[in-house]
This record gives structure tokens, sequence and C-alpha cells, in this order.
């Protein structure tokens, strides 16, 4: 298994130098982002990005892949979002993309950068170059949501089929009707 990326820069940092969040430090700088946003009327978005083919590159290549490729992807995508932004493992193989001060169009802009980044890069199994299978999801913070509320919202809209032949897509969630 071989992963090219034509974006990479060569003055990379090492992996180590960015480290994602934990589902416990994310739980607690979502919420913050709440408060926040609830006492000053700020806007906050959250991105879902799931890794479609982790368990078949798993099954492939070996069970540390799927973490190697997160860890990665988590470090790619760290340096095109802004410094305050967050990205961290709420739960499993997916990463969740905390976007404080972006309405749902922001939010929308950055994930269509999410997914041309994901698309730039390929992995090679079988003899033959792929791009990640990805999936991101959309949702909008609205007062009296719940941090857990927005997850579920996020994950709902991965599953949206809305891609470009079905390899990868973003969707968002409207939230529910008051």
């Amino acid at each position: 298994m071989a992963a090219s990326d034509p974006d990479s820069a060569s003055d990379a940092l090492p992996m180590e130098a960015f480290a994602l969040l934990s589902a416990p430090a994310l739980a607690e700088r979502l919420e913050e982002e709440i408060r926040r946003a609830e006492r000053h009327g700020t806007q906050l978005s959250c991105l879902l990005l799931v890794i479609e083919n982790l368990d078949e590159m798993s099954r492939e290549h070996g069970g540390d892949l799927p973490e190697r490729t997160l860890a990665y992807v988590g470090d790619v995508l760290h340096r095109q979002l802004r410094r305050f932004d967050r990205i961290g493992r709420p739960d499993g193989d997916e990463l969740l993309i905390v976007l404080p001060g972006a309405d749902g169009p922001r939010g929308e802009m950055v994930a269509r950068r999410v997914l041309d980044r994901m698309r730039a890069i390929k992995v090679e199994a079988g003899g033959t170059r792929q791009p990640l299978r990805v999936s991101v999801g959309l949702a909008a913070w609205r007062s009296d949501t719940s941090q857990e509320e927005l997850l579920v919202r996020a994950r709902a809209a991965t599953r949206v089929p809305n891609g470009e032949n079905g390899s990868s897509g973003l969707a968002s969630a409207a939230p529910p009707a008051r």
C-alpha cells in the first residue's frame, strides 16, 4: 500500500506536531463554542468527515492503517483551516471539524474545500491508485441545539447520497422544525 498526495508540502510538519482532539477534549471544545455562540450571538458549524473505505484498507493492509490515515488526514486538513478551528475524533473512524463563526453557507464553502483536498489524496492498493472515498456532513448550530443534536445531524447528513458518482459527497443537515 502506498499513498500519494500531490499537494503535500516538502516542509511538512512531522505527524506528531499535530494531534487530533480526543473525544472528551472535542466534546469540551464543542460545548465551549456552543456557549460562546449563545453568549455572543455568533454562528457555529460542524463538519463530519467519514472515510468510507477505511475498513477495506484495514482488511487489505493491516489494522494500524486506519489510525495512520485518520492522523494524516487530520494533519492535512489542519493546514487548510483557520488557527482556531479544531479537528477531533468524536467516535470511531470519524473526524469532526468545529468551525466557530461559520454559518451554514460558510461551512459549506469549507466542506467543499475539504472534499477537494481529500480528492487529491490517492491510496494505492492492489496495483491501482484510488481516491479516498469520503462523505462530509454539515450541520449548522441553532440556538437551543445541544452538541449531541449537532453531531447527530452531521452524521445523518453524511448518509445523504449526494456525491459525484457516489464516491464522495457533501450534505447539509437542516435543523429540525420547531
